[in-house]
């Protein structure tokens, strides 16, 4: 019983890092309350235990949260970066990334939409915004104003705003997802003792030194100067300033798209090192986690991350699949307005409503990201 009950621990902490992405955060969460439900006693021979509230504990035959849950499924992942030092700052959308799960739950389906698609953004009235064609970014900083307050801007009402925008444009119905900034994805990585990657080409940082230190700002609008890191092809433990800092880099042969490759693959080393580490044995490092990342995780979604977590908990990592839709730069002459998927990727997300997925992907294999080298 106790080794089954570990097995299940391991699938539900997967099952919620796949559900929340790059919100894993989120699903230690979970993990630890499971494992806290699990550690306390459930009944005596007199009686059933009170609950913290002062009422009995539910019935074994309960079912459990989320067990009405049977897709299909679309879930929003949202990475931000933060510079609140900066006078104006709003949040943009850096990573953008979908997580469909069809019927029956049994795989699930990671894409990313450029952070420079251009797209129909509307009108949103709790931001005073009278709606637009702009880049995809832009709904999450726009959505986030608060108008006739000297406040923050608000990541969950810019991220309400983005998720319109997604639905709009992939046709598909968003049923929940998250926001991590860049800071707390960084302390991630770290809380899980840096992650096992494998890097497929070579990757010179704007951003960072050789020693983890930001590099100054130099002349030129978004240019930096001083030594720079290089992460080499082949296999690599990153910690979490390097993790985030390879996943960042868009300025490399395919632009955008290899960094949306990159990010991808990332995640699937978090699958992988939570599976590994089994940490859901360990409850001290989960609780370091869950500290670790504080408000840096906004979630937002109608049905809590247990209940996503319990109907995802068939996944594995092998039901993954992970897929780059191709694009082409949108622009008059030298003029550049943004990005747009190609006929390929479009059709990706028809066959995607249409249950046709697999067949397509059969039919356009370098759509998919491989799986990492062994060894």
């Amino acid at each position: 019983m106790a080794l089954a009950a570990d097995r299940r621990r391991v699938t539900l902490l997967l099952a919620g890092l796949v559900t929340v992405l790059l919100l894993a955060g989120g699903a230690l969460v979970v993990a630890r309350t499971l494992a806290a439900d699990r550690t306390a006693p459930t009944a005596r021979a007199t009686g059933p235990d009170p609950s913290p509230s002062g009422q009995p504990d539910p019935s074994p035959s309960t079912p459990p949260p989320g067990a009405d849950i049977t897709g299909p499924l679309n879930l929003l992942l949202v990475g931000v970066d933060t510079r609140v030092s900066v006078p104006g700052w709003e949040p943009h959308a850096d990573a953008v990334l979908m997580l469909h799960v069809p019927a029956g739950l049994s795989r699930a389906y990671l894409f990313s939409l450029p952070r420079d698609l251009v797209v129909d953004v509307p009108a949103f009235k709790p931001a005073g915004y009278s709606g637009g064609r702009t880049k995809l970014t832009n709904a999450m900083s726009y959505g986030s104003r608060v108008p006739g307050r000297a406040k923050r801007p608000d990541p969950a009402q810019g991220y309400d705003l983005l998720r319109r925008t997604v639905s709009d444009y992939t046709g598909l119905r968003i049923d929940g997802g998250a926001v991590l900034t860049f800071g707390g994805f960084d302390k991630l990585v770290d809380s899980l003792g840096g992650v096992d990657i494998h890097i497929d080409q070579r990757v010179v940082s704007r951003h960072r030194q050789p020693d983890g230190k930001h590099r100054r700002p130099g002349p030129g609008i978004g240019g930096y100067v001083g030594p720079q890191m290089v992460y080499e092809p082949g296999e690599a433990h990153l910690n979490g300033w390097q993790a985030l800092d390879y996943a960042r880099q868009r300025y490399l042969p395919g632009g955008d798209y290899t960094r949306q490759r990159h990010q991808q693959q990332l995640i699937r080393a978090l699958v992988s090192k939570i599976l590994d580490a089994d940490l859901a044995r360990q409850p001290e490092q989960v609780e370091q986690v869950t500290d670790a990342l504080g408000e840096m995780l906004v979630y937002v979604g109608g049905r809590k991350i247990v209940e996503f977590a319990y109907a995802l908990g068939g996944l594995s990592p092998d039901a993954l699949t992970l897929v780059v839709l191709p694009g082409a730069a949108v622009g008059q002459g030298s003029s550049y307005r943004g990005e747009e998927l190609t006929r390929v990727g479009r059709r990706f997300l028809t066959e995607l409503r249409a249950g046709r997925v697999d067949a397509y992907l059969a039919e356009h294999p370098k759509l998919t990201v491989p799986a990492p080298h062994p060894g």
